[in-house]
């Protein structure tokens, strides 16, 4: 329970049910993430690799506002081009896990565009991992293209920055076109 009496739980179906969805397929992950979270089964990953096989993750995008340009890192055991992100750790807001990660993975402080995400997906993960589901919660970081990165290298193998139009969607989250989209039309940065 955090102290103003609201559960973490009830902190993250609050946060799910303020995505306006693009279409209907991110309103189905909507309505079935928020019956997952009422459900009453375990929301956080507990145990590495997969335990519980379904469990909340962080994406977060760097973008550059005067490039238009997104930065995506080559992560190892999925073999795609993603964002950055990580798991959501136990009672850990979805925020929090944003901070937490872009200083551990790009050595940055995380600078929001907005503190509430922009997009939901639920996938099955690929690639040299155990299987499991990732339930997403997609975020949105300011950035410079020009700024300097301290790169982990446990997870991705490099980074880059890309034109929105020239990523090879087919080496990349099953989702990411959608979620380009959906930046595009939401917020207008040009």
């Amino acid at each position: 329970m955090k102290a103003d009496g609201i559960s973490i739980r009830d902190e993250i179906a609050k946060i799910v049910q303020g995505i306006e969805p693009l279409d209907s397929l991110e309103k189905r992950h909507i309505e079935e993430t928020l019956t997952w979270i009422e459900s009453g089964d375990e929301v956080f990953r507990i145990q590495k690799p997969a335990t519980p096989l379904k469990h909340l993750v962080c994406y977060f995008l760097l973008f550059d506002e005067a490039t238009q340009k997104v930065l995506l890192i080559d992560h190892i055991k999925s073999g795609l081009w993603l964002p950055n992100g990580g798991h959501v750790d136990s009672n850990e807001h979805p925020t929090d896990t944003v901070i937490r990660e872009a200083k551990e993975e790009l050595g940055i402080e995380a600078m929001f565009y907005e503190q509430k995400p922009l997009f939901l997906t639920v996938s099955n993960t690929v690639g040299i991992v155990e299987k499991h589901t990732d339930v997403s919660l997609w975020y949105i970081l300011k950035a410079n293209t020009e700024d300097s990165l301290n790169l982990d290298y446990n997870e991705f193998t490099s980074a880059c920055w890309f034109e929105m139009n020239a990523i090879n969607f087919s080496k990349s989250d099953p989702h990411m076109e959608r979620f380009l989209k959906k930046l595009e039309k939401r917020l207008v940065f040009k």
